[in-house]
Formats: C-alpha cells, sequence, structure tokens
C-alpha cells in the first residue's frame, strides 16, 4: 500500500514555498493522483529568488549522484519542451571551460575523462581544425551530441571562438548542457498543476503542529489552522527557518550569490556563445596608480590579490538584445537571508575586470560602461553540497531543498523524487543520496571533512 493510499480523512497536502522547487513538487505530487494539495507562500510563485537564477542546465557533475539527478532533470525537461513547443525556450548551447595554463591541461583532460565515464556521454579530442568538431546551434535542443569536446591549442580553439583571448590552451565544451526561462519552466509546472487542482493561497506559514509523532496541522499567520497530513518543505532561502518549526535542525547554511546583466553593445560576447567559464585562478587588470592605491588601505588591499577562477558570462535574450549575465562567486558571503538582498556596488566592475581576462574585448568598457543591473539571490546548500530531498523522522514532513546552485536545472527530477517518496512510488538509486538520513550514518559524516566533489564552477 502506497504512502498516499495510507492516508486516512484529510488527504491535504501543504507544500510551504512556491519556488521552483515547490512548484516542481506541487506538479509531480499531482501527476502522481494526489488530489488535494495546496501550495503555499506569502509571495506570488516564482518571485523570491527562482527568477534571479542563470537559468543555466548540465549535466557535467563530478559527484556520481548529482550527475544521475541531472541526467534525469535533463530528461524531464526535453519532455516538458517537447511537450509544449519549447514553450521553455531551452536551448543546447553547452557549457565552454577554458584554460590558459598548460600545466593544467592534462588535469583537465583526466577530470573530463573521469565524469564522463560516470556517465555525463563520451569525451572526444580535437588538436587539429580536421577532428570532427561542431559548435551547437544557436536555438534548439536535439540533435545535438552528448558527453564533452576538448579543444586543444590555441589555434583550434579561436577558429570556433575567436573573440576568446589568444593565451587559451585547452576549452572543454560540455555538450548537454544550455540554458533555458526559469519562469517560463516554473509557470507551465504551475499552470500544468493546476489543471490537475493543486491550489495556491499567499499566506505565511509560523507553525506546524504534530499529534502522535506526525504531521497535523499548519498555522498560518492570521491564526488560522489547516490540517493535513502531509507537509512539504520546500521554503528556498527559508529551508532551515521551516525546518525549526518542526524542532528539525538542517544542517543548511545561505551563501548570497550576485550576477549582473549588462548591455554588451560592442558585442563582444558573440550572441550565438555557449556559457563561457574561465577556470584559472588571476590577478584583476588594475592600473599600476590603481593597484598602489588598493593595496595601501587594509580595507582595499584584497583586491590586488588571487581572484578564484570560476567568473563566467553567456549571451540573454533574443533578436536585437545585446545582454550579456556576468557572474563570479569570488567572495562567499554566508548569512541569514534578508529581504532586499544586500548588493555589492563593487561587483559589477570586479566581474567585468576578471571577464575581460578570458574576453580581452570587454576591457573597452572598463570605467565606461553604462550602468548594469545588478540582483541576485540566496543559495541554500548542505556541507557536500547535496540536496536534501525526502522524508524527515517525523511522519508527514517531507524536505525539498539546499538545491545549491542547481535549483532550476535539478528542479523536475527533484520534484519527480519527492513526489515518489510520498507516495510510495519506485525510487531512483541516488534518492538515499539525498536523504537527511544520510547524516545518521557515522562513516558518511566522516567523509565530510575532506569532500571534494561540489561540481561548482
Amino acid at each position: 500500500m502506497s504512502a498516499y493510499r495510507f492516508m486516512s480523512q484529510k488527504k491535504r497536502v501543504v507544500i510551504c514555498g512556491a519556488g521552483i522547487a515547490g512548484v516542481s513538487a506541487a506538479y509531480f505530487l499531482s501527476r502522481s493522483g494526489v488530489q488535494d494539495i495546496l501550495l503555499l507562500d506569502e509571495r506570488p510563485p516564482l518571485t523570491l529568488t527562482s527568477d534571479h537564477s542563470t537559468e543555466c542546465y548540465r549535466n557535467w557533475w563530478p559527484d556520481p549522484e548529482i550527475l544521475a539527478l541531472m541526467n534525469s532533470s535533463i530528461d524531464l525537461m526535453e519532455q516538458l519542451a517537447d511537450a509544449s513547443a519549447n514553450a521553455l525556450r531551452m536551448n543546447r548551447r553547452g557549457y565552454l571551460y577554458l584554460t590558459a595554463d598548460e600545466e593544467r591541461v592534462a588535469a583537465v583532460q583526466e577530470e573530463a575523462q573521469r565524469i564522463s565515464d560516470l556517465g555525463a556521454g563520451p569525451l572526444r579530442l580535437h588538436s587539429r581544425l580536421s577532428s570532427p568538431y561542431s559548435p551547437a546551434k544557436l536555438e534548439g535542443y536535439g540533435n545535438e551530441p552528448s558527453g564533452a569536446d576538448l579543444l586543444l591549442g590555441n589555434g583550434v580553439i579561436r577558429h570556433y571562438y575567436p573573440y576568446l583571448t589568444d593565451s587559451a590552451v585547452a576549452a572543454l565544451h560540455v555538450r548537454r548542457a544550455g540554458w533555458l526561462s526559469a519562469q517560463q519552466l516554473g509557470m507551465h509546472l504551475l499552470e500544468q498543476a493546476r489543471l490537475q487542482g493543486v491550489n495556491f493561497r499567499s499566506a505565511r506559514l509560523v507553525g506546524v503542529e504534530t499529534a502522535g509523532g506526525r504531521v497535523s496541522d499548519v498555522v498560518l499567520d492570521a491564526g488560522e489552522r489547516l490540517g493535513c497530513e502531509v507537509f512539504v518543505n520546500a521554503a528556498g532561502p527559508y529551508f532551515r527557518n521551516v525546518g525549526a518549526l518542526l524542532n528539525l535542525d538542517l544542517p543548511v547554511l545561505t551563501e548570497v550569490h550576485l550576477k549582473v546583466a549588462f548591455e554588451d553593445h560592442l558585442q563582444v560576447v558573440h550572441r550565438g556563445a555557449p556559457l563561457l567559464v574561465w577556470t584559472d585562478p588571476q590577478y584583476l587588470p588594475w592600473r599600476d596608480d590603481e593597484r598602489a592605491v588598493f593595496e595601501s588601505d587594509a580595507g582595499y588591499s584584497w583586491l590586488t590579490g588571487v581572484f578564484p577562477g570560476g567568473a563566467h558570462t553567456r549571451p540573454e535574450g533574443t533578436g536585437e538584445s545585446a545582454s550579456i549575465l556576468m557572474l563570479w562567486d569570488y567572495r562567499t558571503q554566508v548569512l541569514d537571508p534578508v529581504f532586499p538582498i544586500p548588493l555589492d556596488d563593487q561587483y559589477p566592475e570586479i566581474v567585468l575586470r576578471g571577464l575581460s581576462t578570458m574576453l580581452p574585448g570587454l576591457g573597452a568598457y572598463i570605467g565606461r560602461s553604462a550602468r548594469p543591473r545588478l540582483d541576485g539571490g540566496y543559495y541554500v546548500r548542505t556541507r557536500e553540497n547535496r540536496p536534501l530531498i525526502g522524508a524527515t523522522r517525523i511522519q508527514g514532513a517531507y524536505l525539498i531543498g539546499a538545491l545549491s546552485g542547481y535549483g532550476i536545472m535539478s528542479a523536475c527530477a527533484a520534484g519527480e523524487l519527492l513526489a515518489a517518496q510520498v507516495t510510495g512510488g519506485a525510487l531512483p538509486g541516488y534518492a538515499a543520496a539525498f536523504s537527511l538520513a544520510r547524516y545518521e550514518d557515522a562513516a558518511y559524516v566522516s567523509t565530510l571533512d575532506h569532500w571534494e566533489q561540489t561540481g561548482e564552477l
């Protein structure tokens, strides 16, 4: 007998949080036959952090469990795109990871082969122009290769991507990757869920009550109580706070992550470019007088130090759009979520300078660019950057969260997994890896201090 058939009179599922995780949970629960689902959020759906995403996806992950989750999620997104005439505006441009460090090339190839062997698809090497490599199509997601292509040598790289720096020596083009409209994905899931009877209510959750060791009611800010047999914590940045309502100390933290929308009127970034990622650590290109000023001030001297790899950008928009998105997590800020999100006025110039190492043409904007649009959201993450999806020690209480930096790309598979756990459906092999119960395994916990498979850019 499934978990849902076991429910008695109330048969109500309450999902706290109408971001992409909560909406996906509602969609897949309703698709599984669950009838009485209430999606609860004090804000309109998909407006807190889901609409501040980079909107990218990839199946290229060093963690085999995350990789399997992403392969499943991309399968589901492609099915949704097929069924909606690609209302999601999904493409398959890929990610292009670049390095200028000759000494790193062997390690890049070795790591790429390892990820390929985990199930990401074949690795192909290209060191000559005669090698059969084709850049991705601008639009669409069908008839594209899987795996990755490793371009070796600046001549090969710049033949296909002439706008990149002449110092690049290797470029790894991950192929089952690209971007889509996160808003369109979320709204499509929400509309389909509503057609299946899912209801949305604008209200703030202030309590979750239990009786006999299982969920019994939720309490809203006006004092109203709603009976429920299943409660799903999909609260995004407030994931830990909502967990505390059930006396659950969820092992997560929240990080601020920013992004810049920038008008590239010089079209330095080709409109058909993949997501471009500079993987090398670097020093920012300051003038000598600027560097001297920063070095003399303890509050700014960090600007002259080594910055980590990971600066990335991609084209945004269609038609006559000249917009690009620029991102770089060079300083991680961990704090409890507050809104409006704290912004850093230095961020746009720092990211622009960092990206100019990979895209020298961007240097023309330094000190003379139009004011960019800066926004951001929170990453909620566990120490090892695996999500929390599934049951808790309280009967009827479930989690779908800690989707740090990959909420959009993993949402479909995460929602499907959550629905299977609630309804007693068949579980994929990766289900146990994302369970809260994994932290009760002493052997697993002992690995966390040395965990390296985060898969972050």
